[in-house]
């Protein structure tokens, strides 16, 4: 079994929403985790966990960070990491998979489906091997307990249900 750790400096995990539904709030995790343990080289049979810590969150507006942690959404307090574990990595085509596992935020754990894009294997100067994924995927975060949500003076929305997931990840083989 190969082992392989995310590169914390070479990775992002991001995320976006539609504010008042004309514009999009990007926002990121600042501190997470991520292994993959494969025995094959394409990784068809990679097992891959993730975390994130909540109190890393940042949309580069203090306010805000401050409402998503708090219980109107993440409740950092109660629930201060956000997981997620394989249970399929299925190769569909050339560089594409499709992740399947069980995302767990706010003591709420739910199945989802995640595209992949294998970007592929180097040696950096230093002679560590390096693979590069490129991770997308949708989720609805009221399946998650992320319910809080204000209507404007013309009945539209605040916040949309609908959240992408966005993760440019860097592995380092151990």
């Amino acid at each position: 079994m190969t082992t392989y750790k995310i590169d914390p400096s070479h990775s992002e995990v991001s995320f976006k929403v539609k504010h008042l539904m004309i514009s999009t709030v990007s926002g990121n995790f600042n501190q997470f985790d991520a292994t993959i343990e494969s025995q094959k080289e394409d990784f068809s049979d990679a097992k891959i966990g993730f975390e994130a810590d909540i109190n890393s969150i940042s949309t580069n507006n203090e306010q805000r960070d401050g409402h998503l942690k708090s219980p109107d959404f993440f409740d950092a307090t109660n629930h201060p990491k956000m997981k997620f574990e394989s249970t399929t990595f299925t190769h569909k085509n050339g560089s594409s998979y499709i992740l399947e596992g069980n995302l767990s935020l706010r003591g709420v754990s739910k199945s989802i489906k995640l595209d992949v894009e294998y970007a592929g294997k180097m040696v950096d100067p230093y002679g560590n091997e390096k693979h590069g994924f490129e991770i997308e995927g949708k989720i609805n975060r009221k399946d998650f307990g992320l319910e809080w949500n204000a209507v404007t003076e013309a009945g539209g929305v605040v916040v949309s249900e609908e959240v992408k997931i966005l993760v440019n990840a860097q592995f380092k083989k151990e």
